[in-house]
């Protein structure tokens, strides 16, 4: 994919940084990409420029990349997701056996509010250009109808939901907008894709924080430390975990840093 330097200004506009900061980035990367380039190269680049005049924007600008580092499994996607809903008001439970008019089904959540009741199915994708096809509705689709039918289990489910990390293709969206499916991506619906809703709850994931290791990550969602917030709160954690003094200091100020910025917007 070529270049393009308007959605890389659009991404740092995005990410809080200054009208200085992004002036230097888009100056640098006129002068270094190069045509055969892939789109993780330029990304990498960028975000090591952005990094050095603003660690917060740095960890914004990352969010996208962030979010596919919420596995391998996809469980903490599923967790994070259910977080994010509980945020917009919704109760919100995970990992749910529900049984169906046909066979029994595992819903990854399953979000209340006062009017409606949601299967909600997540998408986890850990790499780049995955788009959610048709396919993956019309599966949805058919396990809400088997258990939206059954008339003896205790759920009320008015209707399906997909959340990914990645995008929909334009076959996906048609089916579910015909189907009455409720679909949230990356950037949809627009304006109200996930990137909103993190931004909207500030429950920014901690895979972004510039101060950890990829290590130091893994370790962390294995303690089911999602949100950037979780840092905060659970210091003594981080002792547990062979954290320094300076590099516990250096992580939760970031961390809080990213929340200040959020609760600024």
């Amino acid at each position: 994919m070529p270049f393009s330097r308007d959605k890389l200004f659009q991404s740092l506009k995005r990410s809080g940084a200054d009208a200085d900061s992004t002036q230097k980035v888009l100056m640098d990367m006129d002068k270094y990409v190069q045509p055969e380039m892939t789109t993780r190269q330029i990304f990498r680049h960028a975000f090591s420029l952005l990094k050095k005049s603003s660690k917060v924007s740095a960890a914004r600008y990352m969010l996208k990349q962030a979010l596919m580092e919420l596995g391998p499994s996809g469980y903490p996607f599923e967790q994070y997701v259910s977080d994010l809903l509980r945020s917009q008001g919704y109760s919100a439970d995970v990992g749910v056996i529900v049984k169906g008019h046909c066979v029994n089904h595992e819903i990854d959540v399953i979000a209340t509010n006062q009017h409606e009741q949601f299967m909600v199915e997540c998408k986890f994708h850990n790499r780049a250009g995955i788009k959610c096809d048709v396919k993956i509705p019309l599966y949805i689709q058919s396990r809400f109808q088997d258990v939206s039918h059954y008339a003896s289990n205790s759920y009320h489910f008015t209707k399906g939901w997909i959340f990914t990390n990645t995008k929909f293709s334009q076959d996906a969206i048609q089916y579910a907008a015909c189907m009455g499916l409720q679909m949230t991506g990356w950037d949809y619906p627009v304006n109200n894709g996930l990137r909103e809703w993190i931004d909207r709850s500030g429950l920014h994931p901690i895979t972004c924080l510039t101060t950890l290791t990829k290590e130091e990550k893994i370790k962390l969602l294995e303690q089911e430390i999602l949100h950037c917030k979780d840092i905060i709160d659970n210091k003594e954690l981080l002792v547990r975990l062979g954290f320094s003094a300076q590099r516990m200091q250096q992580v939760v100020t970031e961390a809080g840093s990213l929340l200040h910025n959020v609760e600024r917007k």
